[in-house]
């Protein structure tokens, strides 16, 4: 896209963005009420809880739903840089600004050459697909690190690992970032910022790692895709139930436990081909990092025990992030993600009930929106291979990167 075109498209793009955010605060501030359960109801039971013995210097020891790493402290702590609004308003703002901070790193990279500001479009448009729910988990503060790692990433690959680092101390999943970076310098600064800040939480407030155990007991959430097994199971007398367990809406009975460690060993899978991936590719150009961070995202997101809403903000944060490249090959696994979006918000929070009782409606929009998933990852993981390991220069052989370094071609 011209210059030109670009400065057409901007006000435009502009007003969607505000007229789309001002309805997520009006809904998520209960001035118009979205159908469906409370999704705020995190933010003002659960987060503020949480805050009120995060402030005594110890982490929720004794609450098997606090289930993060130690620096998911700080966006719970963060309202209290607003202390003239209540808990909630704040945090609701400050998922705001997060929000605006996406959009202005987005439209300050797409502005560079062989950048195009479709990456912005993404974000603008994917995020409300989502519904309240976006600004009432800390989900967007986290994509927010990972977005800003990943434009980081070519011209300054410390930063990059910083953030990367800091990200996986807030939710583990950004560390994928890292997946398609070259320079050891960025997997060194992830490494150093991940272990200093990880030691600084274990030395300064006890129960740090607690996280860990509470995560290893969790089951089969209701909207994972190993959640269709019972889903359709239910209507042929499996005998099992749908209870609130470990903060989540999960499946409790027979079978549960291998469907969990199915999941597991998908992710387990996953990782492998994102090694070998890894080790085989020949060709870097400008976009790999970006669409080697979607994959990885996608991979371990659709293999997930849990697939909750608010795992799809990251998908469309590094969705963004790929189409702001004018050659990036992922453009139609990113139309799959917005579209899962749309049926994301119609499954949670809109027809939830429908979802938990196992009926034909709720059963057919987890379908819908995990079958997108799949295909997403299939078509983009497919993709990421033939422009990597298969499109290889000319009389270079197929073997690891490492063994012959002299044939890796690194576009600008």
């Amino acid at each position: 896209m011209k210059k030109s075109e670009t400065r057409r498209t901007l006000p435009w793009l502009l007003t969607l963005w505000a007229l789309t955010r001002l309805i997520l605060l009006l809904l998520v501030l209960k001035v118009w009420v979205f159908p469906g359960p409370d999704v705020t109801s995190d933010v003002s039971v659960i987060y503020q809880g949480w805050y009120e013995v995060l402030r005594t210097g110890t982490f929720p020891l004794d609450d098997v739903t606090w289930q993060y790493p130690p620096a998911a402290a700080l966006p719970i702590l963060s309202p209290a840089v607003l202390p003239f609004l209540d808990y909630a308003q704040a945090f609701f703002v400050l998922a705001f600004a997060a929000d605006l901070v996406v959009l202005l790193l987005l439209l300050y990279a797409g502005a560079r050459p062989g950048r195009s500001p479709r990456g912005a479009w993404v974000w603008v448009v994917g995020v409300p697909l989502l519904g309240p729910t976006v600004y009432a988990r800390y989900d967007v503060m986290v994509t927010g690190v990972a977005v800003g790692a990943l434009l980081a990433g070519a011209r300054h690959p410390r930063v990059m690992g910083a953030l990367a680092g800091f990200g996986a101390l807030l939710k583990v999943w950004p560390a994928l970032v890292l997946l398609g970076a070259l320079k050891r310098r960025a997997w060194g600064a992830a490494l150093v910022t991940a272990g200093a800040l990880a030691a600084v939480f274990w030395l300064a407030m006890p129960g740090a790692f607690a996280f860990l155990t509470f995560q290893r007991d969790r089951g089969t959430e209701v909207e994972s895709l190993g959640s269709l097994v019972f889903h359709i199971a239910r209507h042929h007398g499996w005998e099992g139930q749908v209870l609130l367990n470990y903060g989540s809406v999960e499946f409790i009975g027979p079978y549960v436990e291998w469907v969990s460690v199915g999941a597991l060993v998908l992710s387990a899978v996953a990782f492998g081909w994102l090694l070998v991936w890894r080790l085989l590719a020949v060709r870097f150009e400008a976009q790999t990092m970006a669409d080697a961070a979607f994959v990885g995202v996608l991979m371990f997101t659709t293999t997930s025990r849990v697939i909750s809403p608010q795992y799809m903000v990251w998908l469309v944060g590094i969705a963004a992030v790929c189409l702001g490249y004018r050659a990036s090959r992922m453009r139609l696994p990113v139309l799959l993600i917005l579209a899962a979006c749309f049926f994301t918000v119609l499954e949670f929070p809109l027809w939830f009930s429908h979802v938990v009782a196992s009926d034909t409606l709720g059963v057919t929009l987890l379908i819908l929106r995990n079958g997108l998933l799949v295909a997403a990852t299939v078509l983009a993981s497919r993709t990421l291979w033939r422009a990597t390991v298969t499109a290889r220069p000319p009389g270079t052989p197929l073997q690891p990167r490492w063994a012959r370094p002299e044939n890796t071609r690194v576009s600008p």
